[in-house]
């Protein structure tokens, strides 16, 4: 990870809001996003409570032509990309084309259009599947949109990978402004309801199945019994330090550090160890020690195995200080959205090094475990490192370290 990325925009669209100035007081209040599914018809699936992103439509986000041949997901992305350059007050055509390019992370891709057009093929023949099926149920639907929809030539990819990737995309996004390019839009978006969409979320084994969205994802509780799935995502402008400070951008928060392990599918006694792992190299990358760190934004998975597997790679990163450094996971006011999880857990810590406020973790009042987990409401603290932690059902860990724009830029490559 490069010393010089900087973020300087945030898009988001999720089921606490849209636009940071929705999506913030929300987090920041502890507002419960979660409700009965609405999209789908949840009487057959044993899952009923989730975060949808209620309020959106894609009418006067999304050019029409465009809504038409795309998923839902796309239509997320394409929306925070918007805001995230409103936000960051900057014209495409002001960065050289080949200079500015799109990195997301997906782990469903267009589910929903996907399973429309295969319910067609399958029903009525090939004949009635359109022309848009072999786009736009695709990974790298978004890159490519948000990449054409805003003349953007630079280096541009897509990690398909699960909720660690949205971590990933980032560190991959430094490695591009190393390499040259001048800005990235960054992040990842997921729109899972369809009943396709839930049979393979079911094979899980993960999902809440509570029917009472004020006890639907409660992790590191002794009531935690998996996570409740939800759609959403967000995008970030993330620039080279000199090109953002040439144009005068104010910017948000320096992304100083990175680090990913493998521990194995569903080996969640073995995460500790790989999570750790993550967060050490993440800081030493950053030029920092685990003394540095003035928060924790946690992966919270909400099963028991999880948790404290989670719990035990903070207490061992943070030493005698894990029960006073403030922790916290506000998606569990909103849900899990796989690969925009944890790049809605950015925003939602940038927005905290800004506000010097730790947010809340909704619906959780009492920790099972010895960490100084925020509930209720938000604490003020002097924030000048974050860590953000992030597992992924399939064994990926990574970890990603944000600091204060006014703190010293150092470590990296």
């Amino acid at each position: 990870m490069s010393p010089a990325a900087v973020v300087t925009g945030l898009g988001v669209v999720a089921p606490s809001g849209l636009g940071v100035g929705e999506f913030w007081p929300a987090v920041r209040d502890g507002h419960l996003a979660l409700a009965p599914i609405g999209r789908i018809d949840p009487n057959p699936y044993p899952v009923t409570v989730a975060g949808e992103v209620a309020a959106f439509a894609p009418d006067g986000w999304v050019d029409p032509r465009i809504t038409v041949q795309t998923d839902r997901f796309t239509h997320f992305a394409l929306a925070a990309a918007d805001l995230a350059l409103e936000d960051a007050a900057l014209e495409p055509a002001a960065v050289g084309p080949f200079e500015f390019g799109v990195m997301t992370a997906s782990y469903s891709g267009g589910v929903e259009f996907g399973q429309r057009e295969i319910e067609r093929l399958w029903r009525n023949g090939p004949e009635h599947v359109g022309p848009y099926q072999s786009i736009a149920w695709f990974y790298a639907a978004c890159s490519g949109q948000v990449s054409i929809g805003n003349g953007l030539r630079g280096p541009s990819g897509v990690l398909v990978a699960d909720e660690a990737g949205g971590l990933d995309a980032l560190a991959a996004a430094g490695g591009e402004l190393r390499r040259g390019a001048r800005a990235m839009l960054v992040g990842g978006a997921e729109a899972p309801f369809c009943p396709y969409a839930m049979c393979c979320q079911l094979g899980l084994g993960l999902l809440s199945t509570s029917r009472d969205p004020a006890t639907a994802y409660q992790p590191f509780t002794g009531q935690a019994g998996g996570f409740a799935p939800a759609e959403g995502g967000a995008m970030l402008v993330v620039e080279d330090a000199d090109a953002a400070r040439s144009r005068g951008a104010a910017v948000k928060a320096v992304v100083a550090g990175h680090g990913a392990t493998y521990t194995g599918r569903r080996q969640f006694d073995q995460s500790a160890q790989g999570l750790l792992r993550a967060a050490t190299d993440a800081l030493a990358e950053a030029g920092l020690t685990p003394d540095g760190v003035d928060a924790v934004f946690l992966d919270a998975m909400a099963d028991p195995s999880a948790d404290a597997a989670e719990a035990e790679a903070v207490r061992l990163l943070l030493g005698e200080r894990a029960s006073r450094v403030p922790v916290t996971a506000p998606k569990a006011g909103y849900g899990r959205c796989y690969a925009a999880a944890a790049v809605l857990d950015v925003a939602a810590a940038v927005l905290a090094l800004e506000h010097g406020l730790v947010p809340p973790t909704p619906g959780v009042r009492d920790c099972l475990f010895d960490l100084d987990l925020v509930t209720g409401a938000a604490r003020p603290a002097d924030l000048r490192t974050v860590l953000v932690l992030s597992r992924g059902v399939y064994g990926g860990n990574s970890a990603l370290v944000l600091r204060h724009p006014e703190s010293p830029i150092t470590g990296g490559n």
